[in-house]
C-alpha cells in the first residue's frame, strides 16, 4: 500500500471528526463567497441602476420619485399593467449626474456643454438637454433603493458573522481529528516497537528509533494539522469560487481554470526535487540525534579520553550536512512558490484585463461595474487559497517523507503477542543438540545438550564470546535456533507463544536497567498483581533494606533515568527484587554480581538462597567463587560444552574449569597479599 493511502487509512479512522469540519468549512466558504454576488448587486441594481430608464406614474408608493412636480418610478419597479408615461433618463457624467426629459438611444462616451449632454459611440453622435441635478435631487431618486441596500447590508453581515462562525468550527475539529490521528499514529509506533523482536535493536542506535517516534511523527502532525487542513480548506474554497465564477460568466471561468493544470505540473516538479533533499535532511537529523543520545551516554567517557574536539568535529560534519540540505530545499522553495503565484496572478489580471477592455469595446456587450467588482474580488480570494497551497507544499513533501520512514518502522515484522495465561512451570528445562547463529551459517553455539531439573541451580561459565548470554537468549526465546529442540517441561518453546514463554521468568543482568519512578515502581513495574506489600517483602528479603533504609523517601525515593542516582549495589538489589517479586519458575542471573563490591556480594549470596527456592535457576558467572553450590556447572569454549557436572566433579578432573578457577584463586591471592 502507498504512503499516501496508509496516510489516508488513518485519517479514515476519525471520518466523522473530518466530515464535519468539511460540512462546516463549505458552509463557511459558501457564506462568505456569497458576498462579491451581493456586493454585484448592490453595485449594478441599487446604485447604478439609477441609469435604468425612468417613467412617469401616476401611483405614489416606496418606488415612485417627485422631481419638479411630477412622479417618476425606475422601470423594474413596475407592475404588470401598471400605467407608464414619459421616458427620462438620470445619467452620471464625470462625478455629476443629469436629468434628461426623453430616452437615451445608445451610450458611450459622454461629455456635457451649455447643459447639453452629448454621447458618442464611433461615428454615431446624439446630443440631449440636460439639467444637472442638486445633491437632495439626487438622493430623491437613490431613497427607494436605501432600504434594499441596508438590507443587503445587514444580510451580508450575517453571512460574515455566519462564516467566522463556522470557520471557527472547521479549523476546531478539523486540527482535533488531525491531533488524533497523530496521537493513534504514535500509539502505534510505540505498541509496534514493544513487538519488535530483540534482534532488530542489534545494529540500530537508540537516537534514529527515537528520531522516528518523535521527529518523524511531528512532521506528519504538520501534515494533518497545517498541509492537509490548508489543501482542504484551498480546494473547497477553490471549487467554490470557481463555482460562482461560472454564475457570473462562463467563458472568464474557463480562462482562469488553467490555474488548476498549472497548479498540478508544479506540485509534481517540486516533489520530484524536495524528495531528494528531504530523504537526505531526515537521514542527517537521525543521525545527529543518535550521535547525541550516544555522546550523553558516553560522556564520562568521551572527557576522560579528552574526545571533546573530535566528538565536537563528528557532530559539526553531520550538522554541516543538514545545514546544506536545508539551504537546497529553500533555494528550490524561495525560487519557485512566490514566483509562481506572482506570475499566475499577474497573468491573470492581463487576462481579466484583455477580457473586460474587449468586451467593454463590443456593441450591447457591456460588461457592469458590479460583475468587474465581482471578478477582481473572485480573483484575489483566488490567490488566496493558491497561496497557501503553495506555502505547504515543503511540509508536505517534508512529511511524506517523515511518513515513509515511519511506517518502514512499522512493516518491520514484529511478534505475535498472546495473552494467554499458562501455569507456572515446573522449569524442567532441556536444550537437546541446539545449535544457533546470530548471521546464516556463523554458528555461536554448536550441539549444546544439558538438562536443568526443577529446582537446580545451572550456571555457565567460559571466556567472553564462548555463547553464555547466548543461551540465555534462546531461553527466553529472544532468538529462534536454527538446529535442535529447547524444552520446558516437555513442551517444545517454539510452539509456544513467546509471551507465555517468559510470563514465568525473570532476569537479572549485569547492568541492571532502572526506569524514572520509585523504588517501589521500579520492583512492581507498576504490575496491579504486585501490590504494596509484596514489594517491600521482596526488598526485604534480597537485603535491600539495609541498603536504601537511609534514603530520604526510602522505597519511595525517586529514580531518574537508568538509575543513576543510586550506586551500583542498589540499583542491583532492586533488580534482584523485581525478580523475586514476579515469583517467577525460572531465574537467570547474567553475572548479576559482577559489578558488585565485596560487602554488597556478601548481602546478595545470602539472597540468592531466597531467590532460588522452588525455582530453576540459571547463572551466568564470571566469579567462579559465586557458583560452588550450583548443582551443574557447564563450561563452554567458542560455543562447545567443554564439560559440565558440580564443582566437586570438575575440580577432580583437574581439566578446563579447574585450571580457571586456580587461576581466579590465585590472583585473589596475589592481590591480597598486595
Amino acid at each position: 500500500m502507498s504512503t499516501g493511502k496508509r496516510l489516508f487509512a488513518y485519517a479514515l479512522k476519525f471520518k466523522k471528526t473530518i466530515i464535519l469540519a468539511l460540512l462546516m468549512l463549505s458552509i463557511a466558504v459558501v457564506a462568505e463567497l456569497s458576498g462579491p454576488l451581493i456586493a454585484k448587486q448592490m453595485i449594478d441594481k441599487h446604485i447604478l441602476g439609477i441609469e435604468y430608464g425612468w417613467y412617469e406614474t401616476t401611483r405614489q408608493d416606496a418606488y415612485s420619485v417627485e422631481y419638479e412636480g411630477l412622479l417618476y418610478k425606475r422601470s423594474d419597479h413596475f407592475e404588470v399593467n401598471e400605467y407608464k408615461g414619459q421616458e427620462i433618463r438620470v445619467l452620471q457624467v464625470e462625478r455629476d449626474y443629469y436629468f434628461i426629459d426623453e430616452p437615451v438611444l445608445f451610450d458611450g462616451k459622454r461629455s456635457v456643454e451649455n447643459n447639453t449632454l452629448t454621447i458618442t459611440k464611433g461615428e454615431e453622435i446624439a446630443t440631449y438637454s440636460a439639467t444637472k441635478l442638486t445633491a437632495a435631487q439626487l438622493f430623491q431618486f437613490y431613497k427607494p433603493e436605501t432600504k434594499s441596500l441596508i438590507q443587503l447590508s445587514g444580510i451580508y453581515m450575517v453571512l460574515i458573522l455566519v462564516s467566522a462562525v463556522f470557520h471557527y468550527g472547521q479549523t476546531f475539529y478539523l486540527q482535533k481529528s488531525a491531533n488524533q490521528i497523530i496521537q493513534k499514529m504514535r500509539t502505534d509506533v510505540f505498541e509496534h516497537i514493544q513487538k519488535l523482536p530483540v534482534q532488530y535493536f542489534d545494529h540500530r542506535p537508540a537516537g534514529k528509533i527515537v528520531s522516528r517516534v518523535t521527529n518523524d511523527t511531528e512532521s506528519i502532525k504538520e501534515l494533518f494539522v497545517n498541509v492537509l487542513a490548508s489543501f482542504f480548506t484551498s480546494a473547497v474554497y477553490m471549487i467554490g469560487i470557481f463555482g460562482f465564477v461560472f454564475i457570473l460568466d462562463y467563458k472568464l471561468a474557463l480562462m482562469t481554470l488553467i490555474i488548476i493544470p498549472i497548479l498540478t505540473a508544479w506540485i509534481v516538479i517540486y516533489r520530484k526535487f524536495a524528495s531528494k533533499y528531504n530523504h537526505v535532511i531526515k537521514a542527517r537529523l537521525s543521525e545527529i540525534n543518535g550521535m547525541i543520545n550516544e555522546s550523553i551516554q558516553g560522556m564520562t567517557i568521551i572527557r576522560a579520553f579528552r574526545r571533546q574536539k573530535e566528538t565536537t568535529s563528528e557532530f559539526e560534519f553531520l550538522n554541516e550536512q543538514y545545514f546544506k540540505h536545508q539551504n537546497k530545499l529553500l533555494n528550490l522553495n524561495a525560487l519557485t512558490s512566490h514566483n509562481l503565484v506572482n506570475l499566475l496572478r499577474n497573468s491573470s489580471y492581463v487576462a481579466i484585463i484583455w477580457y473586460f477592455g474587449g468586451q467593454s469595446l463590443g456593441v450591447g456587450t457591456f460588461i457592469s461595474i458590479g460583475a468587474l467588482y465581482a471578478f477582481v474580488d473572485y480573483l484575489n480570494r483566488l490567490f488566496q487559497p493558491i497561496t497557501g497551497v503553495v506555502n505547504q507544499l515543503g511540509h508536505m513533501e517534508e512529511a511524506i517523507v517523515s511518513s515513509q520512514r515511519v511506517f518502514q518502522l512499522l512493516d518491520e515484522k514484529a511478534e505475535n503477542l498472546s495473552d494467554e495465561q499458562v501455569e507456572r512451570y515446573q522449569g524442567h528445562v532441556v536444550f537437546d543438540q541446539v545449535s544457533f547463529a546470530y548471521k546464516e551459517k556463523d554458528y555461536v553455539l554448536k550441539d549444546i545438550s544439558f538438562e536443568a531439573k526443577p529446582g537446580e541451580t545451572i550456571a555457565l561459565v567460559g571466556h567472553t564470546g564462548s555463547g553464555k548470554s547466548s543461551i540465555m537468549n534462546l531461553l527466553l526465546r529472544y532468538y529462534d535456533i536454527q538446529k535442535g529442540t529447547i524444552t520446558i517441561d516437555n513442551q517444545d518453546i517454539s510452539q509456544l507463544p513467546k509471551q507465555s514463554i517468559r510470563q514465568h521468568m525473570a532476569i537479572v543482568l549485569q547492568e541492571p536497567f532502572l526506569f524514572t519512578g520509585t523504588i517501589a515502581s521500579n520492583v512492581s513495574l507498576n504490575d496491579p498483581v504486585i501490590d504494596r506489600a509484596k514489594v517491600e517483602k521482596a526488598l526485604q528479603d534480597v537485603g535491600a533494606d539495609q541498603l536504601i533504609k537511609n534514603l530520604a523517601k526510602g522505597y519511595d525515593e525517586p529514580v531518574i533515568e537508568k538509575g543513576s542516582t543510586l550506586s551500583a549495589g542498589q540499583r542491583q538489589l532492586i533488580s534482584f527484587a523485581r525478580a523475586l517479586a514476579f515469583n517467577p519458575a525460572i531465574l537467570i542471573l547474567d553475572e548479576a554480581t559482577a559489578n558488585i563490591d565485596t560487602e554488597t556480594e556478601a548481602i546478595i549470596q545470602k539472597a540468592l538462597d531466597v531467590l532460588k527456592k522452588g525455582r530453576t535457576t540459571f547463572i551466568i558467572a564470571h566469579r567462579l567463587s559465586t557458583i560452588r553450590n550450583a548443582d551443574q556447572i557447564i563450561v563452554l569454549d567458542h560455543g562447545k560444552i567443554l564439560e559440565k557436572g558440580s564443582h566437586e566433579q570438575l575440580m577432580k578432573n583437574k581439566s578446563n574449569y579447574y585450571q580457571m578457577y586456580q587461576m581466579q584463586q590465585g590472583k585473589r591471592k596475589i592481590a591480597a597479599a598486595t
